[in-house]
């Protein structure tokens, strides 16, 4: 009982309620209204590649889960650094969170590469050099939740987590620069630094619609995963507390 009282007061402070709070509702109305209309846009809206056909729309879902893959674990990378310097559990929050949500996108990524890849290059996997290093980063950042789930100090845990999710990044630009420092059968990129691409608008517009949808839906996801953190963090807390007394 103590427990439960303990708990249901630090949710309300960290602003944890039964219900969704109103930016939450409205991240999450927007997200459902932008996931509707890439799906309009990709399917309906969006001709039809000349030369690859229907399987060509998987593009306008890969390519966005690949960018927020990579924003994913940016967050873990930046909040690790500042867990690091100050020891804060938002900070280790944070980053455990974003690299749950990074691990899933990366996961999909995966999977509809493979999907594009069977009709294509007649190949579930190809071992290409954009597959290669995209897997190896998978399997970094699920080291890096086995650390986090297993370990028995939690700042222990914590502070190594920290180390290997930044250590663990360095892979992101190897994934982003493997078309062009290795020959690979991944096609190159679309759109450039610059903004330049070589997509018609129809095909453009679809992609960053896409792109906003999981965006969204990404942020809502961590904002979601970080309240549960914390009511589990100040039920962990209370327990102890509980126990000692």
């Amino acid at each position: 009982m103590q427990i439960t009282s303990v708990s249901r007061a630090a949710g309300q402070e960290k602003g944890i309620d039964s219900g969704l709070s109103w930016l939450d509702q409205v991240l999450a109305a927007a997200t459902l209204i932008s996931f509707v209309a890439a799906l309009y846009l990709a399917f309906v809206y969006a001709p039809t590649e000349a030369v690859q056909g229907d399987v060509q729309r998987i593009f306008y879902f890969h390519v966005p889960i690949a960018w927020l893959a990579f924003l994913a674990f940016f967050v873990v990378f930046c909040g690790s650094i500042m867990y690091l310097w100050k020891r804060s559990e938002g900070w280790d929050i944070l980053a455990r969170c974003s690299a749950e949500l990074g691990v899933i996108f990366t996961t999909l990524v995966l999977i509809t590469g493979s999907i594009w890849g069977r009709p294509t290059w007649g190949a579930w996997w190809a071992w290409d050099a954009r597959m290669t290093s995209t897997l190896i980063l998978w399997a970094v950042y699920v080291v890096y939740l086995m650390l986090r789930a297993y370990g028995t100090d939690r700042e222990r845990g914590a502070r190594y987590g920290a180390v290997l999710g930044i250590i663990g990044f360095a892979d992101v630009p190897i994934v982003q620069m493997s078309i062009t420092w290795w020959r690979t059968l991944h096609p190159g990129p679309v759109i450039s630094l610059e903004g330049d691409s070589s997509l018609p608008p129809e095909m453009l517009t679809a992609l960053m619609v896409s792109l906003l949808a999981f965006t969204l839906f990404y942020v809502f996801m961590l904002r979601q995963r970080m309240q549960v953190e914390w009511l589990r963090s100040e039920l962990d807390a209370a327990r102890e507390t509980d126990e000692r007394g």
